[in-house]
């Protein structure tokens, strides 16, 4: 390998990404051209780069909308793209789900619904069910943030407290057919929980959601819960008649992502090993055992020889201790740098493949054994920042912040940690 780390690692990430680059992979899986009209809905972190490559490579009359996260949007010529908040939803959100569900409304069965949905896509949809409101909703899903709850639970919950999710959006086309195009962000690419489901039905009840909640501690509304002992709260079933004619394709994902980021590093002269591309878990533990791994092939060239690239993916969680900056990536690196101090060799990029971790501009981090003995010399106390969920400050400290800027994808997270 003649690339320095930095470099090496930044195109690990440029080839992971372009694995789901969304023309490509949109024109690979094209849905026939219906008799009446195609109507394009989307949304995600990506839902705009998707829009644009579909207009590129979709022979045909279209018109729709897709909603994507403010300063994520693309040119586009036919389908229209609205910007709204996330993580934490907003009224330009609530507008686009009420628009989106207005396009669906009235379609025939000659008619085409393609929709676009990619990571980001919960948050850019609130709609909240029955009498809820959206300041409902934003009370949920900080507190769902908040929580360390996996992203199959946080799905289960939200699903049931919309309008739009767990397969709503799909149902209010009918008797339209509708076809999913999506890159997913969830680990095991269970469809129905990217984005929350708008338009894939999943099997989760209200009565999960309830026990869930119960289990995590996780503190809602009384409202919200009551709306949970309701039988309005009902999420349509994957049986339900009205999806019998759709189809659900997945475009992009993080194991093909992985693949291709593994091909890049040989390609350098270096062999990789795919640890897993689902792997859950508070961040900081899951970056302990990372270290872990990493110091045991630099002392004892086990279990895999050096030099090798160690490759990830799936995604973490952080369960808030403290208001500091950051996100899981930047927490999972912190507790990685703490666990390779001071070990020679050693360098490791932690990113969301979107472009953005958390709630700042950065993708992630990188760091190698010299990054915490950095920190310190800097004023910076590494264990104390990750105890307070502040690991940007960290790497801000020392200039190791990765900032690629948005992606125009997402297939959640990606570790790529080079032992030489």
């Amino acid at each position: 390998m003649t690339l320095a780390p930095k470099a090496f690692l930044t195109s690990i990430f440029e080839a992971a990404v372009a694995a789901a680059d969304p023309e490509r992979t949109i024109r690979d899986h094209l849905p026939e051209r219906p008799k009446g009209r195609t109507i394009v809905i989307g949304a995600g972190k990506g839902a705009a780069q998707m829009a644009a490559a579909f207009e590129k490579v979709w022979d045909g009359p279209i018109e729709g909308l897709v909603v994507t996260r403010y300063g994520y949007g693309a040119p586009t010529k036919r389908i229209e793209v609205i910007e709204a908040a996330h993580p934490v939803p907003d009224k330009a959100g609530l507008e686009a789900g009420q628009r989106l569900l207005r396009q669906v409304e009235g379609l025939g069965e000659d008619d085409l619904v393609v929709a676009l949905v990619c990571g980001g896509g919960s948050a850019l949809l609130p709609a909240p069910a029955g009498s809820l409101t959206l300041e409902d909703e934003i009370a949920v899903n900080e507190a769902l943030l908040a929580s360390g709850a996996p992203i199959s639970v946080m799905n289960a919950i939200r699903k049931h407290v919309s309008a739009i999710k767990g397969g709503r959006l799909a149902a209010a086309a009918h008797p339209a057919r509708v076809v999913s195009l999506i890159v997913s962000d969830i680990p095991g690419d269970n469809p129905a929980l990217v984005a929350s489901g708008p338009t894939v039905p999943d099997a989760a009840s209200r009565a999960d959601a309830l026990k869930a909640i119960e289990a995590y501690g996780i503190e809602l509304p009384e409202r919200v819960i009551a709306h949970l002992n309701s039988p309005e709260a009902d999420a349509p079933r994957p049986d339900d008649k009205r999806f019998a004619r759709n189809e659900v394709k997945l475009i992009a994902s993080a194991a093909v992502s992985l693949e291709a980021a593994a091909a890049e590093a040989k390609r350098l002269g270096i062999e990789a090993v795919i640890l897993s591309d689902s792997i859950e878990g508070e961040a900081r533990e899951v970056g302990s055992v990372h270290a872990a791994i990493a110091r045991e092939i630099a002392t004892r060239n086990r279990p895999f020889q050096k030099p090798v690239l160690l490759l990830s993916g799936g995604e973490t969680t952080v369960t808030l201790r403290a208001k500091g900056k950051g996100g899981r990536n930047t927490e999972f690196l912190l507790s990685f740098a703490l666990g390779i101090d001071g070990f020679d060799g050693i360098h490791a990029l932690a990113a969301d493949t979107d472009g953005i971790d958390g709630s700042e501009d950065n993708a992630g981090a990188f760091c190698d054994g010299e990054t915490v003995r950095r920190m310190r010399a800097a004023g910076v106390d590494a264990r104390a920042l990750l105890a307070a969920n502040n690991a940007w400050t960290a790497f801000d400290a020392v200039d190791d912040l990765f900032v690629p800027g948005p992606t125009g994808t997402n297939v959640n997270d990606l570790r790529a940690i080079l032992v030489r």
